[in-house]
């Protein structure tokens, strides 16, 4: 049995609490509110998160960070990816030697277009600990039911990707190593922004082919930028790649999808985003997608237009004639074009 801790006590992070408890370890689950944490406390249920499933009794949720990171043998990072370099500096005064540190955060920090295990590379640097990424498809809604899943777990380092496995694997949860951390971690972020872009089709009224379209032509830009910053090609066609792709696209618990079909349907970003009422990764994936894009040289056309609509103010019927306007290509081959 190991202590495990899991900072954010939002549906995913109390599904990965929940994970982890039943396969035996010491569960602290934190959060920031006090009053939401003693709900959680009280009645054995997240019911703003993820109501209707109970939490194992080995799960305590507690606002004290200090105490949950200095007694943790493995402590998992289940933030939006912009609150990563923050939570990081507030643990560091509070980390033990050889810790194993998993994060479950996807995206790319827009800032510096730094990875997040760069980010958190930085600054958790001088402290000796394991670093892995949890990622693949995988909806909270389904994990903290039980319901069958395989994920990802990667790192450079091969043993704390096995130590992840074997802290979190099970008979409904099952997980496979990579050490392509810069592949994974590619997938992961810029998957976001291709599942806007279905839900926008969604809000358009589009139908099946549409998707199927965005989906292979989505997956194809993903490919091609990992490519070129030196990833593997075998990833983007596993669970980090076209799996999770896959279920962020065509999910109803997606809040990527979500909010690009109220983008579709002519809605303003700040009203998506008060109606979605959670973090939506795949807006800031899109401004990353974008800059990337330009600084490698390598086109990705559905997410530059993808951009369009949510910072250029182009209504999304016209980027998708933009789209389909496009110059001629070999499936296989794109050379660079911005225009």
């Amino acid at each position: 049995m190991s202590k495990v801790s899991v900072l954010g006590a939002g549906s995913w992070g109390t599904a990965l609490a929940i994970t982890a408890a039943r396969n035996g370890h010491q569960v602290t689950l934190w959060g920031r509110s006090d009053e939401k944490l003693r709900g959680i406390q009280e009645t054995r249920e997240n019911k703003y998160y993820l109501p209707d499933v109970l939490l194992p009794d080995n799960i305590l949720a507690t606002s004290s960070l200090e105490k949950t990171v200095k007694e943790a043998d493995a402590i998992l990072l289940v933030v939006p990816s912009t609150q990563i370099r923050s939570i990081c500096r507030q643990i560091r005064p509070y980390l033990q030697k050889g810790q194993l540190i998993i994060n479950t955060a996807k995206g790319i920090e827009v800032e510096t277009l730094e990875r997040l295990s760069v980010v958190i590379e930085e600054e958790l640097a001088g402290i000796e600990h394991e670093f892995c990424f949890l990622s693949g498809p995988s909806h909270a809604e389904e994990v903290g039911r039980g319901m069958p899943t395989a994920i990802v777990a990667s790192s450079h380092n091969r043993m704390a990707a096995a130590h992840t496995q074997d802290l979190l694997m099970s008979t409904v949860f099952r997980i496979y190593t990579n050490t392509d951390l810069l592949g994974v971690e590619l997938a992961a972020a810029l998957k976001n922004a291709i599942a806007l872009g279905i839900g926008i089709a969604i809000g358009l009224g589009y139908g099946d082919n549409t998707m199927a379209a965005l989906i292979t032509r989505g997956l194809a830009e993903v490919s091609r930028m990992g490519i070129a910053a030196g990833a593997d090609p075998a990833t983007f066609a596993g669970l980090a790649g076209v799996g999770d792709l896959i279920v962020t696209c065509a999910s109803k618990h997606s809040r990527n999808r979500k909010a690009g079909v109220l983008l579709g349907q002519g809605h303003k970003l700040d009203q998506v985003l008060q109606e979605v009422g959670m973090v939506v990764e795949g807006i800031r994936a899109t401004e990353a997608a974008e800059a990337m894009s330009r600084k490698y040289n390598v086109p990705m056309p559905i997410c530059h237009e993808i951009y369009q609509i949510l910072f250029q103010d182009k209504p999304a019927q016209e980027a998708v004639g933009a789209l389909m306007g496009r110059s001629k290509k070999d499936e296989h081959k794109e050379s660079p074009d911005f225009s």
